[in-house]
């Protein structure tokens, strides 16, 4: 097995790199814009550009690894490891000139993750994660909340690109849980709201249709943190809650009661 503390050294330096053109471009006029699966589905030059840069300091130091990508095509070289890039996670966002957006960087090792990074630019913060070994603000241990009931639990979501057309939308849910809870944060970035949960900020955090490259390091963060993860599907889409056990077996219970009807 690698080194996985150099690894982890490396995934933040890049991690970092990244982050340092982002925030300087994040306002750059005439930015070039694109759609994927919908016209809410974005993404921007600086995407592409950022997961090259990544993909390239990967090849650069462990030639052998298969890299999976948001932005282009999974390079598997029947490798033992994975690494799993999310260039830029809040594209909507950043195409905006808003300023939540962030890198995230995960490695797997036969099938499951044991590293994980991410980055926020603008708050410049660094969050990080070695399986087993705690989750980490900067050099400083983190660790969830620990709320246990909804009443007065802050809550993060967000909703899928084809909510237009799709009936897993999210908003049933959204309509009974913003009842139960004392407050829901929409950040537009899933590794954002990931690593809130795992430091604290946000009590919990479910939603639908993510991908691997979304939740791959934040799940690692949030579990070495000492929260639960739930993912399971819902007519055939993913759903992915995490917070304490309870918030967790709460959210659960809510959700799995609308679409069991």
């Amino acid at each position: 097995m690698i080194n996985l503390v150099d690894a982890l050294a490396l995934a933040k330096e890049w991690a970092l790199d990244v982050g340092k053109i982002q925030k300087e471009k994040l306002k750059k006029e005439n930015l070039e814009i694109n759609t994927k699966s919908t016209l809410t589905d974005l993404v921007t030059e600086i995407d592409l550009l950022s997961e090259k840069m990544i993909r390239e300091k990967i090849e650069d130091n462990y030639p052998a690894h298969n890299i999976l990508g948001e932005e282009n095509d999974y390079a598997d070289k029947k490798s033992k490891y994975t690494w799993i890039i999310d260039p830029l996670d809040g594209t909507n966002n950043y195409a905006s000139g808003y300023p939540i957006y962030s890198v995230s960087i995960a490695l797997k090792y036969k099938g499951e993750v044991v590293l994980g990074v991410v980055y926020i630019p603008e708050l410049d913060e660094i969050y990080s994660a070695i399986k087993g070994r705690g989750a980490y603000k900067s050099t400083k241990k983190i660790n969830i909340s620990k709320k246990s009931v909804l009443s007065n639990s802050l809550v993060a979501t967000g909703f899928p690109y084809d909510k237009k057309v799709s009936r897993i939308d999210n908003l049933e849910p959204l309509n009974r849980i913003l009842k139960e809870i004392r407050g829901l944060r929409r950040s537009g970035s899933a590794a954002f709201d990931l690593v809130s949960v795992a430091c604290g900020r946000i009590d919990a955090y479910w939603e639908f249709k993510l991908k691997e490259w979304d939740f791959a390091a934040g799940e690692l963060l949030v579990k070495e943190a000492g929260g639960e993860v739930y993912k399971t599907e819902i007519e055939g889409e993913p759903l992915f809650i995490t917070g304490s056990k309870e918030l967790v077996n709460q959210l659960k219970t809510i959700i799995e009661v609308i679409y069991k009807k």
